[in-house]
């Protein structure tokens, strides 16, 4: 009854919330808190101050100074006895309290603490309220001590109080110089109130929002990422491309490749057989290379898929791969050099092989090579590029069934795969992306691209022509779009051609793509077969590896790039914000709690002490689990299960991995409804927000991973669910939070890709095809992961989606 008394009144000391523990901020996160007071402090304490947590009681003092705040730690108390001053004296600081910011309208502020004797003679006789310290020894004459026995006279000043402890004297006026009330604080572990629905430290409505600073700052820094991305393009930030390698010039070579008659009889004979034998006719490619004096090897090879490849139309896959090998007359065979030409069943590079072969027969008749030079025709596209390189290496990370290679050459330098389908091209279009975002060395594609000019070929980079004028707007935004292709296929994790695979084995390499347009100007196979020769003839110069120019960047243009350190702040923006949310959050659950004030002026034995409101790790341990078994059910069941659902539903087995993906996906949607039933119910109003930051941990550090390896990845991911990762809260227009989140789930994320690739690319598409194309790339997706090691699929169904889930169970937090 005493407290509902104490509570009614319109007293002007409230009860707030103390953190359990004391917290000791680093330097650096301090002054940052400081800045952006962030944390829900009460108006009688500034921010970043985290003390242990006190109740306080009423005790009676006969003369007080203002209302101050004021903290002291261990030691500076005992030095504060020693000298009689104000508990350190000028070492610690007084900080306003509520009653004096609601009487006189001033914010919080702080102030060193003057010495006692300071204090007491501007007390004397003030005629308001002063802006003094308490001395120990007026404390002493109703203390309380740190453990909670009570104690009367000058001895209890001598008591030190807890670490960090928190004294509030009372106003001080000259007509009232008895009996006005103080709080004395200790530790206390009584049951604390319930804080408001979604934080906010308890503010009342009298008091400013504090979280408005930082959610200014994010948003801020939300746009300052976005629009540092669009900037990528322009040329502050864009530079021009140059050869790092001394040894990579264009001069000093000269092309002298001439075979262009020979070229297309080995094209029309290659394609003649293959029509007629149905398959890659390896017997008439043995003989042919023999005929120009390599030594030739064949490698058999046979995959079963882990489900039907609809978009090829295989599941039991085997094939036969050719292979000749110039040796270097100068040279050990301890490095060399590589030109495929892939054949799939559907393709024609006939005009590819042909030039393949007319390159070994001019090569054959020089003398100046020092590195051993493997022509390789492959079968079955990519898979058959797999598992050539997992013989050459010998190691097998797909469970691909092949041969062992009879002839090796040396360790391998540099590779160029090459696609042809017609005798004349009107330009050539280089392919960098690799398996898992990887690129190669940049001085490989300035030197073709050297190599193009030089010869007058037209090179292009994805389908696109390089801007001409980089002055007028035009230009920049040209190269914005190039740009966007770039990142929207690294971030697909695809090889994007069979250099993709060898840039897995360190090997740098390029796929060169001939394109046969309405272009006025065409050339012949032999322009394309002297730039290939001068390519070839300077990586035979190289001593080392190639390693001084750049392994990460962006392209938007053939002739310039973006290196990561322009890039990468992009990402470091949307990641602010997440870091901004956790830190504001991990305040607020410090500041979380408080017990009830106690009746004032009563002497007897304090009433026993309830246990304390907190988050147990227990109320985070459901939802964590339950969301990460929902995720490894991504990852496992759609391609163990395929047997199962062709067996029950009329559908095929490819079809079924992608119905089983998307109702397990689904089915992650009454995760609220599995863990509110196994949750504590314990601070159930405090456990969404520790589950949130538990949730904003996970996700900045998976995008942060992510962002580093694979840079495009990790921002598109950022780019989407930053926003609703950081908005999402219990309270609010749920469903437009729910909106949100659906919409910038990894899936829909994906889903939002393909159009803007198609748009992109100029060809947009319809609802009903975006859809069927986001079904098939689904399917691709898990069929690359199981055939070439691609980590998209992974990263998704284990990492990211789990992490969603999480956000999704703070949404309807119950």
């Amino acid at each position: 009854m005493a407290l509902r008394a104490v509570l009614a009144s319109k007293s002007t000391f409230k009860t707030r919330e103390r953190p359990r523990s004391p917290v000791f901020l680093p330097p650096a996160l301090f002054t940052l808190c400081r800045i952006l007071q962030v944390g829900a402090f009460s108006r009688s304490q500034p921010a970043c101050f985290p003390l242990a947590r006190y109740t306080c009681r009423p005790v009676v003092l006969k003369a007080g100074p203002a209302p101050y705040h004021l903290r002291s730690g261990h030691a500076r108390w005992r030095e504060g006895l020693r000298d009689r001053k104000c508990e350190g004296a000028g070492s610690l600081r007084c900080h306003r309290s509520a009653a004096a910011g609601a009487a006189g309208g001033a914010r919080p502020r702080s102030r060193p603490c003057p010495p006692w004797a300071s204090c007491r003679t501007r007390c004397a006789g003030a005629p308001s309220p002063a802006l003094c310290c308490v001395s120990t020894r007026r404390f002493g004459e109703r203390g309380v001590r740190g453990g909670g026995t009570r104690r009367t006279g000058a001895r209890a000043a001598d008591a030190p109080p807890p670490r960090g402890g928190l004294f509030a004297p009372v106003p001080w006026r000259p007509r009232a110089s008895l009996g006005h009330g103080a709080r004395l604080c200790r530790p206390t572990s009584r049951v604390l109130p319930r804080p408001p629905r979604c934080g906010g430290g308890g503010h009342g409505p009298e008091s400013p929002d504090p979280l408005m600073l930082p959610f200014s700052c994010s948003v801020l820094s939300y746009v300052a990422g976005i629009g540092w991305f669009l900037a990528l393009a322009f040329p502050p930030l864009t530079q021009r491309t140059y050869m790092s390698e001394n040894a990579m010039g264009s001069t000093m070579v000269e092309e002298q490749f001439a075979g262009g008659d020979r070229v297309r009889g080995f094209a029309r004979d290659f394609a003649a057989h293959r029509r007629k034998s149905g398959a890659l006719p390896v017997a008439w490619l043995e003989r042919t290379m023999r005929s120009v004096g390599l030594e030739v090897y064949t490698q058999s090879f046979s995959r079963k898929l882990p489900f039907p490849d609809e978009t090829h139309e295989r599941y039991m896959v085997s094939g036969t791969n050719v292979y000749g090998i110039l040796r270097a007359p100068r040279a050990a065979s301890t490095e060399s050099l590589v030109l495929t030409v892939p054949c799939g069943p559907d393709s024609t590079n006939s005009q590819a092989v042909g030039l393949l072969l007319a390159l070994a027969a001019h090569f054959r008749g020089q003398i100046y090579w020092a590195k051993d030079i493997i022509f390789l025709v492959t079968e079955q596209d990519l898979l058959g590029t797999e598992a050539w390189l997992e013989a050459y290496h010998d190691i097998n990370v797909t469970g691909m069934q092949s041969s062992p290679l009879q002839g090796r050459a040396g360790a391998i330098q540099a590779a160029v795969a090459l696609e042809l389908s017609s005798d004349v091209v009107t330009s050539l279009d280089v392919a960098v992306e690799g398996l898992n975002g990887q690129l190669p060395n940049l001085d490989l594609l300035n030197l073709f691209q050297t190599f193009c000019q030089k010869g007058g070929l037209l090179c292009t980079l994805q389908g696109k022509l390089q801007p001409q004028d980089w002055t007028s707007v035009d230009g920049p935004l040209q190269a914005l779009r190039t740009l966007l292709l770039m990142v929207l296929q690294q971030a697909s994790g695809r090889p994007h051609g069979p250099h993709g695979l060898f840039l897995r084995y360190r090997v740098e390499a390029l796929t060169i793509r001939g394109i046969n347009s309405f272009r006025q100007y065409k050339y012949d196979l032999v322009a394309v077969g002297k730039a290939l020769e001068g390519v070839f003839r300077k990586l035979n110069h190289l001593l080392e590896r190639l390693h001084q120019s750049f392994f990460f960047y962006l392209l938007p243009a053939l002739s310039r790039f973006v290196s990561i350190g322009l890039y990468m702040p992009a990402a470091g923006f949307l990641l602010l914000v997440l870091g901004l949310k956790a830190l504001e959050l991990w305040m607020q659950l410090h500041e979380a709690g408080v017990g009830p004030e106690e009746p004032g002026g009563a002497s007897g034995p304090s009433p026993p002490l309830l246990p304390a409101q907190s988050v147990g790790l227990a109320s985070l341990v459901a939802p964590l689990l339950i969301s990460q078994a929902m995720g490894l059910a991504l990852y496992v069941l759609p391609v163990l299960g395929q047997h199962v659902a062709t067996e029950h539903f009329p559908v095929a087995e490819a079809e079924a991995v992608v119905l089983t993906l998307l109702a397990i996906y689904a089915a992650g949607l009454a995760l609220p409804h599995s863990t509110q039933r196994v949750v504590s119910a314990q601070a159930p109003d405090r456990g969404w927000m520790a589950l949130k930051l538990v949730a904003l941990i996970y996700l900045a550090l998976q995008l942060a991973c992510i962002a580093l390896t694979n840079f495009s990845l990790g921002f598109l991911l950022a780019a989407t669910m930053v926003p609703a990762a950081a908005l999402t809260k219990p309270c609010g227009p749920r469903p437009l939070y729910a909106t949100l989140l659906v919409l910038t789930s990894p899936a829909a994320t994906l889903l939002g890709s393909l159009f803007l690739w198609r748009e992109l690319r100029e060809a947009p598409l319809s609802l009903a095809d975006g859809w069927q194309l986001f079904l098939a790339a689904l399917a691709q997706g898990v069929l690359e992961h199981h055939t070439y090691g691609a980590l998209l699929f992974p990263l998704l169904a284990l990492g990211l989606y789990p992490c969603w889930l999480l956000f999704w169970n703070v949404l309807f937090w119950k």
